[in-house]
């Protein structure tokens, strides 16, 4: 009961959470402007070269972004490569299956601004940077990025379970998690729209459409979709788009999809059939203004998750190695 009634007021809440840390406040759009004043340009183009390569661009970098700002704040301590005697946070199960091409973008992106602009802007401000860009070129909104960031000096994959949210959770879990990182309610609902890009492998999901009964909540021609696409024993490298409607394109018809049964982890299509969120979901899904809106506010807040400045941190040279 307990946790109902904190959920209910939670979500009331909305967007009144405090949002990141206090030293936030010292992140500003124009960090650079004298320092590496061409650093947006250089970025970009390195982005939409890497773009041009592969789709895989996109969902990658955005899901690093996510997985980074969750553990340990947006410090990029999520590229950081294990060594014998350390296990990094890449390394720890639920991140083996960030796709490669995201590190690749950023790494990319690091030694296009390093040979302008060396020893001056951190791996975490690149990627935020990067995952602005590669929104962008899915169709998505575009927005100021707020820079100053410092590459921290701890990654360890201990660090990462429990910090991250998983297909199965419920709204209260869903909130619960976000709202330690200093995230509203109406923050997760907004960044869940990211799965309306990217993919997953089968076993994320294979419990909602072979369970006696199916999954209630999954739409019936969606789950016998997913069963031709994801059959018992499968091979386990095999994955599927999250959004099966326009899953190129970063637009508001995930919403939708929710609306029909179509999310496609119960994380997803909770904010629908739970009711204290599913309003959220059909404003989002009607009108995509509105969610660009929000999507812009969240990815911003989180953003400022734990951010290192200043003397914290380091600026590394390599994104996947200490200094």
């Amino acid at each position: 009961m307990g946790g109902e009634l904190s959920l209910g007021l939670l979500l009331m809440l909305g967007v009144c959470l405090s949002k990141g840390s206090a030293q936030s406040n010292l992140l500003t759009t124009n960090f650079y402007a004298t320092s590496c004043p061409n650093l947006e340009a250089i970025v970009q183009n390195a982005v939409s070269l890497k773009f041009s390569q592969t789709f895989v661009t996109v969902p990658g970098t955005l899901r690093l972004f996510f997985h980074d700002c969750f553990v340990e704040g947006c410090d990029a301590s999520v590229m950081i490569q294990s060594t014998a005697s350390n296990s990094a946070e890449k390394d720890f199960q639920d991140n083996l299956s960030l796709a490669g091409d995201g590190f690749d973008t950023v790494i990319k992106a690091k030694q296009a601004v390093e040979n302008v602009c060396p020893n001056t802007v951190s791996c975490a401000d690149i990627l935020a940077l990067a995952t602005r860009d590669v929104i962008q070129l899915a169709g998505g909104p575009t927005y100021s990025v707020e820079l100053g960031r410092r590459d921290g000096l701890i990654s360890q994959a201990s660090r990462v379970n429990g910090n991250l949210p998983k297909g199965s959770f419920n709204l209260f879990q869903l909130v619960s998690l976000f709202r330690s990182k200093g995230l509203s309610s109406t923050d997760m609902i907004a960044l869940s729209g990211a799965h309306t890009v990217g993919f997953s492998h089968c076993n994320q999901f294979s419990n909602r459409i072979y369970s006696t009964p199916i999954d209630p909540t999954v739409d019936p021609t969606y789950a016998s979709q997913l069963q031709g696409m994801c059959p018992k024993n499968v091979d386990p490298t095999i994955a599927i788009n999250m959004d099966p409607t326009t899953p190129r394109t970063f637009d508001n018809v995930y919403y939708q999809n929710l609306m029909n049964g179509k999310g496609l982890f119960t994380s997803d299509e909770v904010l629908f059939t739970d009711r204290r969120s599913r309003n959220k979901v059909k404003m989002y899904a009607r009108n995509a203004s509105r969610f660009n809106e929000g999507f812009i506010q969240a990815i911003t807040n989180m953003g400022r998750i734990g951010v290192k400045v200043g003397n914290q941190g380091e600026i590394r040279k390599d994104c996947s190695r200490f200094n």
